[in-house]
């Protein structure tokens, strides 16, 4: 095996699109978001989701960062450093299901790895990605490491304080103060060198293809997509086939249907409603978690949902169904006001949508699988069919030179 792979030829217009070493990376997703689901089953308590939140958000730190590695390094990504922030990725997945026992440790420092290697990798090229500020920022990875040293409550609460000060990194350092950030320690470090004595070259500022992580970002969201699929199909196999599975299989079906839609064709990145172009990478990256660790939930619950089909849905399920679909269409309503649309076209697409699941996460307290299932289907439907008849002026994707 070579040391580098090249990406995947681009096309006469000049694009590239993802290549078979970073599809092969995204299986480490379908893994991760299956295993992740599985936190969900059953009745999840407010203890339960919280972890998973944090799992989550942790999981896909890890596969953006190898994205943006990918992304930026193009036919010069090095083959054995993706091939090791997979296996790490791997463990991360595979520790998930005795997280609460005796694998949480495995899980911190499988992550603490991944970190590692990542920012290796952009120490190896000389570079600094302006958008993407934990590269070069990497104090949230310090809580992490701590962890090793507690357990139970305590440790999670450091795995989340960690991904907290990531999350504020992303939200409030720009590419401008990034870069502002490395001249200053290049130049420290050239004079605690002194006159005379050469330095490590100072990091160049890499550019990310656009385009290309609009597709790789995409990918992701499919996959979690298809892990809902999933869980409903695992599920419905088990169960008694009648017409309120036939109801809950085919409302389950819809949904989903109605959320690929909205995310990737009237969205962009993966992000609903969102137009492409109107945020830096940096303010889309958290908004792509959110919105993917939410259908990834929404999958658990809608699993959860075949075994309710002639029964009232337990409140933390309803909760587990309602509150991410609210989650998704709340993301949506963001980036759908980021877009252009307006205060009161935004409340026109999610106001009524959203009011509906909260009300039924809330007081629904009597309705059956089928019953719920259909009422997310209503509400997701009112976003769709609004969003076909009032789309916004959309910016083109830039085009790209001809090689």
């Amino acid at each position: 095996m070579t040391e580098s792979t090249p990406a995947v030829s681009a096309p006469a217009g000049g694009e590239r699109h993802a290549s078979w070493l970073e599809l092969f990376f995204d299986l480490t997703a379908v893994a991760g978001v299956a295993q992740l689901a599985h936190l969900l089953h059953g009745s999840p308590g407010w203890d339960d989701v919280a972890l998973y939140a944090v799992m989550f958000l942790a999981f896909w730190t890890g596969w953006m960062l190898f994205t943006v590695y990918g992304n930026v390094s193009g036919d010069e990504v090095r083959t054995w450093t993706v091939l090791a922030g997979m296996f790490g990725m791997a463990v991360m997945a595979a520790s998930v299901h005795g997280v609460r026992e005796d694998r949480a440790g495995a899980f911190a420092l499988a992550y603490i790895l991944v970190r590692t290697l990542a920012g290796k990798a952009w120490e190896r090229r000389g570079e600094y990605v302006p958008e993407l500020p934990i590269t070069q920022l990497g104090l949230g990875l310090t809580p992490w490491v701590v962890s090793m040293w507690f357990d139970g409550t305590e440790r999670y609460a450091l795995w989340a304080l960690g991904l907290l000060i990531d999350l504020t990194v992303m939200f409030s350092v720009s590419g401008t103060a990034l870069a502002a950030r490395v001249d200053a320690r290049y130049a420290r470090k050239e004079r605690e060198a002194g006159p005379g004595r050469r330095t490590a070259a100072k990091p160049a500022a890499a550019l990310m293809d656009a385009p290309h992580l609009g597709e790789r970002l995409g990918l992701f969201q499919l996959i979690v997509l298809g892990e809902a699929v999933a869980q409903v199909v695992a599920a419905a196999s088990q169960a008694e086939w009648d017409a309120a599975l036939y109801s809950v299989g085919a409302g389950s079906f819809l949904l989903l249907l109605l959320l690929w839609s909205l995310s990737l064709r009237h969205g962009a990145d993966g992000v609903p409603l969102l137009v492409w172009d109107v945020l830096p990478v940096r303010l889309v990256l958290p908004p792509h978690c959110f919105v993917a660790g939410a259908v990834a939930a929404l999958a658990a619950g809608l699993g959860d949902a075949v075994e309710y089909t002639h029964h009232p849905v337990p409140e933390p399920v309803r909760w587990l169904l309602c509150g991410s679909l609210g989650v998704y269409l709340a993301v949506a309503g963001v980036a759908a006001l980021c877009s252009g649309r307006g205060v009161p076209g935004t409340l026109l697409l999610v106001g009524p949508s959203l009011a509906a699941v909260l009300v039924a996460g809330a007081a629904a307290r009597q309705a059956e699988g089928p019953h719920l299932v259909w009422l997310l289907v209503a509400a997701a439907a009112w976003t769709r069919l609004v969003a076909e008849r009032r789309r916004p002026g959309r910016r083109g994707r830039p085009a790209l030179p001809a090689p």
